[in-house]
C-alpha cells in the first residue's frame, strides 16, 4: 500500500516514522511547506519526497494523512476527497464549527471515507472504559471526568493560530467523554485563568481551563486542562455509575505525587510528552486507517464525529468569554441563521 504525508511538524515526522514501520505500508510518500524539512525526514524514514501537496495527490497514493497545520486541514481534506483518496486529518478538521459542517457534507457527498484523528480512542485503557460502560456495568451513568495537562506551553505562534485551548487542548477530552458515554453533550459551562506567559492573554486565550458538560441524559461531565503542569504529561479518564466506576491512565508513567504513607504507586517515571504517553493509540490509530484504506474496516471516528466535538469546543470558548452557560443548540441554530 501507498501512504501519503502531508505535514512533517512535530506530530507529521512521528507519524512517518510510525507509518515507515507498518507492515501493511510498502512505500510513503512525504511533503511539507519547508524543502529542508521534507528532504531530512524523508531521508530517515525512506520515504519519497516531493514538493507539495498536489504533487503528492497525483503521485498515486491509496491513502493520505494530512498533519499540517490546522489552517490547512479544511482545504487539503477536499482535495484529497475530491480526488477520491481516503483520508486522516489530524483534529481539528475545520477552523470553525460551521466550516467543518461544511466539509462534513462535502465528504458525505463524496463517499469517500475520512478519519480524524482522536487517538484516545485506541488507547487500551480507555477502549476498556468504554466497553465496560457500553455493557452496562457501571449502570446509570452520574459523572465523567477527563484531564489533559501540559508540561509546558507551545509557542506563541502556535497558540496564536491554535483556535485556543478548547479547540486546541480539551477538543481530545470533549471527544473522549462522548464517545465513551455514548451521549450528546447539550450545554457547556467553561471558566479559565492565566497565570504563565502574556502570550496566552494576547490570543485571547487562557492558560488553565476547567469545564462543566450536561449530556442528554443528565450525566454531568467535567474537564480539566492547563499548559502548566511541572510534573509531567497527564492524560486521564473517569467513569463513576450507581454500580461501579472505572478510570483509564493510571499507570506508573502517571505524573502525580502520592502522599498516601508507605504507597509506592506510581512508581515513574512520570511521563513528559504525549507522544511517549500515547505512543501504542497513534500506532493503533494510524493502523486502523491503513485498514479503511483497504475497505476492511469502517472509520472509526468519522467526520461527524469532529463536528460534534467542535460545537463543543466553541460552546466552550463562548462561554469562557461570556461568563454564562452555553446550550449547542443555541450555538448552531444561530450559525446557521448567519
Amino acid at each position: 500500500m501507498r501512504i501519503g504525508l502531508i505535514g512533517l511538524g512535530r506530530i507529521g515526522a512521528f507519524h512517518a516514522e510510525t507509518l515507515a514501520a507498518l507492515d501493511t505500508v510498502d512505500s510513503l510518500v512525504v511533503t511539507d511547506a519547508l524543502p529542508e524539512v521534507t528532504a531530512r525526514v524523508a531521508a530517515q524514514v525512506g520515504a519519497e519526497a516531493v514538493d507539495t501537496p498536489a504533487e503528492l495527490l497525483a503521485s498515486g497514493v491509496d491513502g493520505v494523512l494530512i498533519a499540517a497545520p490546522t489552517g490547512l486541514h479544511a482545504e487539503l481534506t477536499l482535495a484529497a476527497v475530491a480526488a477520491g483518496i481516503p483520508t486522516f486529518c489530524e483534529k481539528p478538521l475545520a477552523a470553525t464549527p460551521a466550516e467543518a459542517e461544511r466539509v462534513a457534507a462535502a465528504v458525505a457527498a463524496a463517499g469517500v471515507p475520512v478519519h480524524v484523528g482522536f487517538p484516545r480512542r485506541f488507547d487500551p485503557a480507555f477502549l476498556a472504559a468504554r466497553a465496560a460502560v457500553e455493557a452496562g456495568e457501571l449502570g446509570r451513568l452520574r459523572t465523567v471526568r477527563s484531564t489533559t495537562l501540559d508540561p509546558a506551553p507551545p509557542p506563541a505562534a502556535y497558540i496564536a493560530g491554535s483556535g485556543g485551548i478548547f479547540h486546541d487542548c480539551a477538543v481530545h477530552d470533549f471527544d473522549a467523554v462522548r464517545w465513551v458515554t455514548g451521549r450528546e453533550v447539550v450545554e457547556v459551562y467553561a471558566t479559565g485563568s492565566n497565570g504563565g506567559a502574556a502570550f496566552f492573554a494576547e490570543a485571547n486565550d487562557v492558560d488553565t481551563a476547567a469545564t462543566v458538560l450536561t449530556f442528554d441524559d443528565g450525566t454531568l461531565g467535567l474537564v480539566s486542562n492547563t499548559r502548566y503542569n511541572g510534573r509531567g504529561y497527564d492524560v486521564r479518564l473517569e467513569v463513576h455509575g450507581v454500580a461501579d466506576s472505572v478510570a483509564a491512565g493510571l499507570d506508573d508513567g502517571l505524573p502525580l505525587r502520592n502522599t498516601h504513607p508507605g504507597a509506592t504507586f506510581p512508581a515513574g517515571p512520570p511521563h513528559t510528552f504525549f507522544i511517549d504517553r500515547l505512543a501504542a493509540a497513534f500506532r493503533a490509530e494510524l493502523a486502523a486507517f491503513v485498514e479503511v484504506v483497504a475497505g476492511r474496516a469502517p472509520v472509526p471516528c468519522t467526520v461527524d464525529d469532529a463536528v460534534a466535538v467542535a460545537w463543543i469546543a466553541e460552546a466552550a470558548t463562548r462561554s469562557l468569554h461570556s461568563g454564562r452557560p452555553v446550550r449547542i443548540a443555541e450555538i448552531r441554530e444561530a450559525a446557521a441563521v448567519g
